[in-house]
């Protein structure tokens, strides 16, 4: 389980490179809080269990520092008695914070508030932070706070722990559900077969086989990725129920086993494989994200299909063969003891005819409702064939105006807003910053050739009070400049040597927070909670206009000046994946023509599929924007999903109509006579897919929730498409391209007559 810095941004980039080679490695820290309430927090005895507890958190393995306000009055009654203790009377503690006051409101925000941090490295693995959480948490209970306070562990890393952790323990109840749910297709949709609940398992071993290759391959998990599983159980039940039906068919027609097998891999083989083949285009295309984490579900995506038609290929299929060649064996057994006398040819005749018997009546019973299934599908097929200017204008006005509207569809890119909002850590999170307001930041990076030179200080100092008195979101500046005018009378010296004579006595911790080496410094604009006040563009435009500032007050010749830090990199980075949905959306629709095209070598056959599903595309555009919906990191991978999951539909639909066409049907007859004998399979696939997809609105993550819902609607606008758009596309182009032909071809024969029968000819 991945969800750091790698997840969001290429290690390639400049982004990635400026945030954690720069900054994570050299400046930043991330911070545990303990946060305690609850009572008068300047009270001696509260204030001995806070320095107890700042003393054990010293010690934990990865802290590099820690603040308290008992640490502050210590110091400070040092200073005035030669006393490295907290004074016993309140009266005394109060005089020492008014004497501090302004350096210690984030370590005392209120009289009924303090607040402990625990600094750690920026770049501290995920394992590291468990652990220093953790060690944090025993220290907390070993301190002997009085009862009458409260104490809460929180800050950053505690909520990215708990919500990774909430993320791994959906994932089983996800799985859980989509198993359930395909208990109940399998038996609404598969009566017809034995071991009609055969496909469930067959569909859980090639996620095992996925999960296997991620292993391998070394494929993290991510909030993303995660949400590919019940995606895959809906896809991969498919392929298992097309071998399953496929075999069971030739068993019943009374092929032996053995050629039972060959005919299945022979015939449904080929048409499962291009299917995968298209659905695998069409996710290649989430490879255009710049994005890590949607470049790995695309990775999840594409591992798993095949799996799973590896799994129904090879153990499916033999599974079965397996054990339709147990029962006759243990039927002949049974037989042999029960009736010697018995011809066994004769008593093998009249066991196969029962075995008919029985599965005609099993048919003949669910026969009613599947004869109106396919009725209705017969009818909207002709409907949309006797009317196709009809049908496909109204479906592409509702197209276009989708994808014109679709611009007008919110993105949300609160993170908070991802997680489920009664999650203990989030709450925590929110009651912290409740109290000591936002700790958003723009962090600046100063490279230099000396950082003791009064020139680059000097305008540290002017940039920053010029950025905190005219920008509106940039409350307050920090850097190293405010401590060292503070220990030479309010100014800035006028040589190198003075200032690097004042850094030799700033406190190693304080320094190595601004100061790295002698070529480079850190300036820090806080900006509160911006991200939640100006959102994603407004954080985005103020980044922009510090920039601008930056060339208009340009820093010293030789001094390079880089913009990065969390704000920085979550902005750029949730832009990125909202942004780019529609290069991603073309991408895959280019993808499966082209695949397409290679396959058939006919562009009527490449087009027809790819029409269908940008009809989808618009039409969900148009749904998003109607039913209030908001474009989240994973509803802006849809485009593709419908490309891959829908493209499907459209080829098995498009296989039966020319082999019905092959028959001499004409292109009505055809359409009609393939949407009667398949359209009742494609219905049961995409029953099984839609259930799969559905799984996702359970999960506690309102992101995941909002894709699963999304996804849903979308799959079932596909199987609208493909019994409304498709049959009217096929059957126009098909006619156009027939009557062409047949012009070229009277053409053709009128040239021949009108040469053979030429003068020149006959003298020839």
């Amino acid at each position: 389980m991945e969800s750091g810095t790698e997840t969001f941004v290429e290690k390639t980039s400049k982004l990635y490179q400026d945030y954690d080679h720069l900054y994570l490695r050299i400046f930043a820290t991330e911070s545990i809080a303990v946060l305690v309430e609850g009572g008068d927090v300047t009270r001696p005895e509260l204030l001995k269990a806070v320095d107890r507890l700042q003393q054990q958190v010293k010690t934990i393995p990865g802290v590099v520092g820690t603040a308290s306000v008992a640490s502050v009055i210590k110091d400070t009654n040092y200073q005035m008695t030669g006393q490295h203790i907290i004074p016993d009377s309140q009266g005394e503690i109060r005089s020492i914070i008014a004497s501090r006051s302004s350096d210690i409101d984030m370590l005392l925000p209120d009289d009924t508030h303090t607040i402990v941090w625990v600094e750690m490295a920026g770049d501290s693995t995920d394992n590291e932070k468990i652990e220093i959480l953790r060690e944090t948490e025993i220290a907390v209970g070993q301190s002997g706070f009085p009862p009458a306070y409260g104490v809460i562990v929180t800050g950053d890393p505690a909520f990215m722990i708990a919500m990774n952790y909430e993320m791994t323990t959906s994932m089983g109840p996800l799985l859980m559900i989509s198993a359930l749910l395909m208990l109940v297709v399998l038996y609404l949709a598969f009566r017809h077969v034995r071991w009609k609940l055969l496909p469930l398992p067959i569909v859980l071993l090639g996620i095992i086989y996925t999960f296997g290759a991620m292993g391998y391959l070394k494929i993290p998990l991510s909030m993303v990725s995660m949400s590919a599983f019940p995606i895959l159980i809906g896809l991969g039940i498919d392929y298992a129920i097309q071998f399953h039906n496929r075999i069971e068919e030739e068993l019943e027609r009374g092929e032996d086993e053995a050629q039972a097998v060959i005919e299945t891999i022979k015939h449904t083989g080929p048409a499962v494989l291009i299917a995968v083949t298209i659905t695998g285009l069409g996710f290649f295309s989430l490879f255009t994200s710049s994005v890590p984490m949607i470049q790995d579900f695309g990775k999840l995506l594409l591992i798993g299909i095949v799996m799973c038609f590896l799994s129904s290929l090879f153990v499916g299929v033999t599974v079965i063969y397996g054990l339709d060649t147990l029962i006759k064996k243990k039927n002949n057994k049974n037989n042999n003891n029960k009736n010697d006398h018995i011809d066994h040819n004769k008593h093998n005749k009249l066991n196969s005819n029962s075995t008919k018997l029985k599965k005609q009546s099993s048919i003949a019973s669910s026969g009613p409702k599947d004869s109106k299934i396919e009725q209705f599908l017969k009818r909207t097929t002709a409907i949309s064939i006797k009317h196709p200017i009809l049908v496909l204008g109204i479906a592409g006005l509702m197209c276009f105006s989708g994808l014109y509207v679709d611009s007008f569809v919110p993105i949300q890119t609160d993170v908070q807003t991802f997680v489920p909002q009664d999650m203990p850590a989030l709450i925590d999170l929110t009651h912290l910053g409740d109290i000591i307001g936002g700790t958003d930041a723009l962090n600046i990076i100063i490279k230099v050739d000396d950082s003791a030179d009064p020139e680059v200080l000097r305008w540290i100092d002017e940039f920053s009070e010029h950025e905190v008195e005219r920008r509106a979101h940039i409350y307050d500046a920090s850097s190293i400049v405010p401590i060292i005018k503070s220990m030479n009378g309010g100014t800035i010296p006028d040589n190198s040597a003075d200032i690097e004579r004042l850094y030799q006595q700033v406190p190693q911790m304080q320094k190595d927070r601004y100061v790295h080496g002698k070529n480079m410094l850190l300036l820090d604009f806080g900006i509160g909670n911006s991200i939640n006040d100006i959102g994603l563009e407004g954080v985005r435009e103020l980044t922009d206009i510090v920039r601008e500032d930056i060339a208009w007050m340009s820093p010293p010749p030789g001094v390079e000046v880089t913009i990065t830090g969390n704000s920085v990199v979550f902005t750029t980075v949730i832009w990125s994946l909202t942004s780019g949905r529609v290069a991603m959306t073309l991408t895959g629709l280019i993808l499966v023509f082209a695949g397409l095209l290679v396959i058939y070598r006919d562009w009527l056959k490449a087009i027809t599929p790819v029409v269908t599903m940008f009809m989808v595309i618009g039409w969900a555009g148009g749904i998003m924007y109607f039913t209030g919906l908001e474009y989240t990191p994973m509803t802006a991978t849809l485009g593709a999903l419908i490309l891959g999951v829908g493209s499907e539909y459209a080829i098995l639909m498009m296989e039966r109509y020319y082999e019905e066409k092959d028959k001499g049907a004409n292109p009505a007859e055809a359409m009609c006579a393939a949407s009667a004998k398949i359209g009742k399979a494609i219905f049961a696939s995409g029953l099984t897919t839609l259930v799969g997809f559905s799984a996702l609105i359970a999960s506690p993550f309102s992101m995941n929730s909002n894709f699963g819902l999304v996804t849903v609607m979308d799959v079932a606008l596909a199987l609208l498409a493909t019994f409304m758009v498709f049959p009217a596309v096929i059957v126009k182009l098909d006619e156009w391209r027939e009557r062409k032909k047949a012009i070229h071809t009277n053409n053709t024969r009128q040239r021949d007559r009108f040469i053979f029968n030429s003068p020149d000819v006959d003298a020839q």
